[in-house]
């Protein structure tokens, strides 16, 4: 257990990151999936809107650190990718 005031504090923090972070991480892998799902069923139009809205939610979670910038980069290229498929087939 901590002994010092300032391990509490660190441990108090890393608690509130964490729950901060989790949140964020599940709110954009629920973007992710509606893309997918979008992909999936055929729907183009809700499939482009879908991405379109996750574009954003990815970008802000690689300014604050919780994703890295290339693993948005490669989402975003895969998804549009698959996006344009549907638009296609």
């Amino acid at each position: 257990m901590a002994n010092t005031a300032s391990a509490q504090k660190r441990i108090r923090q890393t608690a509130r990151r964490t729950a901060r972070n989790r949140s964020a991480m599940s709110r954009l892998r629920t973007f992710v999936k509606k893309v997918e799902n979008a992909i999936r069923s055929g729907a183009t139009e809700e499939a482009r809107a879908a991405l379109n809205a996750l574009k954003p939610e990815l970008m802000r979670a690689a300014s604050k650190g919780l994703v890295h910038r290339n693993l948005v980069a490669r989402k975003l290229s895969r998804l549009s990718r698959r996006v344009r498929a549907t638009e296609a087939g």
